[in-house]
């Protein structure tokens, strides 16, 4: 689950099953007694109807959590003392792992690198600006910390084929939700 809106859908899931939770938070869900075998099949039947699955081994929750920071850390959305924070250490600070144990793991998983990946949130991110048409490409490169304007063009070309001018005027349809990218 990477929005609000999974976790408010988990919620309902839970509650038509009459599962009983603590609490629902985006990425995970709290259980109050463990799940019998015939509730965990339906639990995943009724997830996987709604493009969502049942993570309940270390290393995908691992690698969930870590989409979700990277996922913030990409769209800018963390604290302020961890904008400028290397992508490495803001995941080693909050995942409490060795990076380089991340990194093989997520690439393993994944079969993409973290860097990969989060430069595919970013380019995101950047069109979700563009097709808002309330920033300038210089605004947006601020935005996404870019260190110039060039950087994210060179980026967002590699990325999408098309020039930022040209995605703006083509490209809104070509964008992809999060948990497609």
């Amino acid at each position: 689950m990477v929005c609000q809106r999974c976790a408010m859908a988990l919620e309902a899931i839970l509650r038509q099953e009459g599962i009983s939770y603590h609490q629902v938070a985006v990425g995970e869900a709290e259980l109050c007694q463990p799940l019998s075998d015939s509730e965990r099949q339906q639990l995943q039947n009724q997830l996987k109807r709604i493009g969502l699955e049942l993570i309940d081994n270390r290393k995908t929750a691992t690698i969930e959590k870590a989409k979700q920071l990277i996922i913030q850390k990409a769209r800018n959305e963390v604290a302020e003392t961890e904008k400028n924070q290397k992508l490495s250490a803001f995941l080693a600070d909050h995942l409490h792992l060795d990076y380089s144990y991340l990194s093989n793991l997520f690439s393993s998983v994944e079969g993409r690198t973290i860097e990969h990946f989060f430069i595919h949130q970013r380019i995101e991110k950047a069109k979700e600006l563009l097709v808002y048409d309330q920033m300038t490409l210089s605004e947006i490169a601020w935005e996404l910390g870019y260190s110039s304007t060039a950087h994210l063009s060179n980026q967002f070309k590699k990325v999408t084929g098309l020039t930022p001018s040209h995605f703006k005027e083509v490209g809104a349809a070509r964008r992809k939700p999060l948990d497609k990218a």
